[in-house]
């Protein structure tokens, strides 16, 4: 009678330690999530660093750089020297007027 109630005992036991095992806060599935939310926030933090390497790189440039300063400045923020015409294009693309619209609409 006391060999059935001990292994009644044990089987609750080790029921509610498979329990906690696998479905808690610190069980196994909650350690393969946060496993996989660490690799995904150490790839996030590589593309950071590389991003701030090539923006460092660039404040350098611009820092030293005086043709570089020109270029930028010149491709951003449409500036020209003297006797420079600059074009702005939308980048949109006309219909095509006339007889070849006429015959693309068809």
């Amino acid at each position: 009678m006391a060999r059935r109630i001990l292994l009644g005992i044990l089987i609750i036991v080790n029921v509610v330690l498979l329990f906690r095992l696998f479905w808690t806060d610190h069980g196994l599935f909650a350690y393969m999530n946060m496993r996989k939310r660490s690799v995904k926030l150490q790839n996030q933090l590589q593309e950071v660093d590389a991003k701030s390497l090539e923006l460092s790189r660039e404040i350098r440039r611009l820092k030293n750089d005086r043709s570089y300063q020109e270029m930028v400045i010149r491709e951003r923020m449409n500036y020209v020297k003297e006797n420079e015409v600059l074009y702005i294009f939308s980048g949109k693309v006309d219909e095509p007027q006339g007889a070849e619209g006429d015959e693309k609409k068809d």
